[in-house]
């Protein structure tokens, strides 16, 4: 396994510890944080995917800066964070099975060989091995937060992007995806844009409502209060940056989170007008 530049590099994949990072593991809180891009690591049966260092290290390997706000926020919330340790070009844990992107034979204009010729047993035994366990790690720990409250469980992810896509730059310092629930992701746009100081995009620059799978299945499915949040890549490329993000989004979502309609389960049938 190889190893590359990050801010707090989390611990080594490994047979022993697993393709999920469990953060802060026995916390009570009833919210969970999700990172599903924290790690560019590839395992060495896969050669690299045949990729460069300079490649792996760049946006298309991982959400650069995105494990150490989740676990920044982690720690300010008190509560317990998830990160999958491996490459999103291994397969994207935010992806549903069989999707174009779940295992991209291309990313940004960069050809992934070891992708490119994959068999289904193949791509079977890469979800098996990283895809399954993650997602059933997340599970575990909303069941596990489920039985210690009589508070429904909340659930935000953490996300980062690339300052520019395919030659267009991208404006926006953070983006808040989401579908249905409007419970976190609304009044949070409006906090952030408050602040004054940031361009803050609305389902940019992606949007919820066409691939957002971790907080749909885990959190919308089941009525709870959830958010995705996208964060500049060059906002978040160093600790210090990143640390200050953490604690940004820790003070904006703690009376949010506290909110009693955010502590119950609803499920919205319907998109908003």
């Amino acid at each position: 396994m190889r190893f590359f530049p990050q801010a707090m590099e989390p611990p080594p994949f490994s047979q022993e510890n697993g393709p999920v990072e469990v953060f802060g593991a026995d916390r009570g809180v009833p919210i969970l944080v999700v990172c599903d891009h924290a790690s560019n690591n590839v395992p060495e049966d896969l050669n690299d995917l045949g990729l460069s260092t300079e490649a792996l290290g760049r946006h298309i390997g991982w959400d650069i800066g995105a494990a150490v706000v989740a676990r920044r926020l982690a720690d300010r919330l008190g509560v317990t964070a998830l990160l999958s340790r491996v490459s999103r070009l291994v397969i994207d844990c935010n992806r549903p099975l069989g999707h174009p992107t779940s295992i991209p034979r291309i990313s940004d204009g960069t050809d992934i060989p070891g992708n490119a010729t994959l068999t289904d047993r193949e791509e079977k035994l890469r979800a098996d091995a990283y895809f399954h366990p993650y997602h059933r790690a997340i599970s575990h720990q909303l069941d596990r937060l489920d039985a210690q409250s009589a508070e429904a469980t909340a659930l935000v992810a953490i996300h980062s992007f690339t300052p520019a896509m395919n030659g267009s730059a991208r404006p926006w310092h953070v983006g808040v995806l989401w579908n249905r629930d409007p419970r976190l992701a609304v009044p949070l746009i409006g906090a952030l844009g408050a602040a004054g100081d940031l361009v803050v995009g609305d389902n940019q620059p992606y949007s919820g409502r066409d691939s957002n799978y971790t907080v749909d299945v885990h959190g919308e499915a089941f009525g709870r209060a959830h958010v995705s949040i996208e964060i500049r890549q060059d906002l978040i490329a160093d600790d210090a940056g990143a640390r200050q993000w953490g604690d940004r989004l820790a003070e904006i979502l703690t009376p949010l989170l506290a909110c009693p309609e955010n502590k119950i389960r609803r499920i919205y049938k319907a998109l908003p007008a």
